[in-house]
């Protein structure tokens, strides 16, 4: 038999830290190709001319230049149209 008696569960050990997500370089700051521009999860913002999204949705430069945020009319499956952010390097 046992000497200690039964411990239980814990039920608040599982913690995780925060991803980081977020804009890393804002409107008309200098960025170098390939530099992080926004860690996002799903697509929040649009890659645009000068970028490339990448699979986890994090959109990097493609070449050097200058950060642009533009809204952009989006046509959804439905046909309404929504407004979206979109990043461009210039």
């Amino acid at each position: 038999m046992s000497h200690v008696k039964a411990g239980g569960t814990a039920k608040n050990i599982h913690d995780s830290p925060g991803q980081r997500l977020g804009v890393k370089k804002f409107g008309g700051e200098q960025v170098a190709k390939g530099e992080v521009i926004v860690r996002q999860v799903g697509m929040t913002k649009r890659a645009g001319a000068g970028t490339f999204l990448s699979r986890n949705f994090t959109i990097h430069a493609a070449k050097d230049g200058i950060v642009q945020f533009k809204s952009k009319k989006v046509r959804r499956f439905s046909g309404r149209t929504v407004p979206r952010t979109e990043v461009t390097v210039e």
